[in-house]
């Protein structure tokens, strides 16, 4: 059998024909700019304000005014921490996040530090996921915001966001969840996660790159990171991606009427993959938790073989996987993640994560699990 298969869609998903077809003419025909008050403008501003409503929709938001472009789920998660940090800095300095943050996060929280802010980075256990009682004792006087994504990008872990959202509850504290990769694979309303900023990006769901968006609670009032014209009430100034954003709304329509078949779909193959791998020796080790997870995400260590030998090898065969967050991509450093759930240095070497999409099928799982076992073979022959 000779055959591409992707197997990455944690990285990223191809732009659904749907999707295309619906951005096409705003690239060539209905190419004003939605900001002119003429025609073109007006048209293009309508099939903006469409968009926003379809994803108003699909995260169960209140109002479309709730929903705030972005270029992508880093720029969401980037004016999320930092704009209500800067906000609010007079009420108080600290912030609560986690050790296993995408880097946008942790990076955010960082540059906060250095400006003079408190960050409390919140350890995990063994499946990567929070404690509750962790969460309460670290909550301090000054405590203005609190970022917990809501399922881990790396491990698919999902977190305790209702339950983060109960102890919040009338503490004048915000809470943000990066729900980049949860959106799209689990129900994601954001009045039953209870979240006051959640950042998505379209590119995770079928959608084009180079847009994301940001939840914002109606009544949350953030600092803009960019300065400019009036886009998006002031808080994310430039000329609207309207192609984009029309692709991204198209995007989140489509999944809000296939989320729940899908999700039981891919969650029945991820099962069935780690089953069969178990089958390859005992040195294939699960990483997160073993069913508070993502459907789509398995994400393994072999023992004794490093993730990235296994990665290449399977990369000549043409199927593509990865050994960690395509964010830290050809750095060869080891998973922050799984050093935080308490691995050592060669057991976070030797991770990779399989990510499963609309279009996999038990056939490509089959395949990838018999050049697998030749790979895994191969390699333990010359170590």
């Amino acid at each position: 059998m000779n055959m591409a298969l992707y197997l990455d869609y944690g990285a990223t998903s191809p732009v659904r024909k749907e999707v295309l077809n619906a951005m096409l003419p705003f690239f060539s025909e209905r190419y004003g700019n939605p900001g002119s008050i003429h025609d073109m403008g007006s048209q293009a501003y309508t099939h903006i304000q469409l968009a926003r409503e379809q994803l108003a929709y699909a995260l169960g938001a209140s109002s479309s005014r709730e929903i705030l472009f972005t270029s992508s789920g880093t720029e969401a998660n980037n004016l999320a921490i930092i704009g209500a940090a800067l906000h609010n800095k007079k009420r108080g300095n600290h912030i609560i996040t986690t050790a296993i943050e995408h880097p946008s996060v942790l990076e955010a929280c960082r540059f906060l530090e250095q400006s003079g802010f408190l960050i409390t980075y919140l350890p995990v256990d063994s499946y990567g996921r929070i404690s509750i009682s962790d969460m309460k004792k670290a909550i301090k006087a000054d405590t203005i915001l609190v970022s917990v994504m809501a399922a881990n990008n790396e491990v698919g872990t999902i977190q305790p966001i209702k339950e983060i959202s109960y102890l919040l509850k009338g503490k004048d504290i915000l809470f943000h969840t990066d729900a980049v990769q949860f959106f799209g694979k689990l129900p994601c309303k954001v009045t039953d996660l209870g979240v006051d900023l959640l950042s998505t990006g379209s590119h995770k769901i079928y959608g084009p790159k180079g847009i994301g968006a940001l939840f914002v609670r109606k009544g949350v009032r953030l600092q803009p990171l960019l300065y400019g014209g009036g886009q998006e009430r002031n808080w994310r100034p430039s000329t609207l991606n309207t192609p984009a954003i029309v692709g991204f709304g198209k995007a989140a329509s489509l999944l809000t009427e296939e989320l729940e078949e899908e999700s039981i779909r891919q969650c029945q193959l991820r099962d069935y993959c780690w089953q069969q791998l178990q089958q390859l020796g005992d040195n294939v080790v699960l990483n997160g938790h073993p069913t508070n997870r993502l459907p789509n995400n398995l994400n393994v260590s072999f023992q004794r073989l490093e993730g990235q030998a296994i990665l290449l090898e399977l990369n000549r065969k043409q199927i593509y996987v990865s050994s960690g967050s395509a964010c830290s991509a050809g750095k060869h450093a080891p998973s922050h993640v799984l050093m935080a759930m308490g691995n050592d240095l060669d057991n976070a070497y030797q991770s990779l994560r399989f990510t499963l999409g609309r279009e996999t099928t038990k056939a490509d799982i089959d395949y990838l699990l018999t050049e697998l076992k030749k790979i895994t073979h191969y390699l333990k022959s010359i170590i």
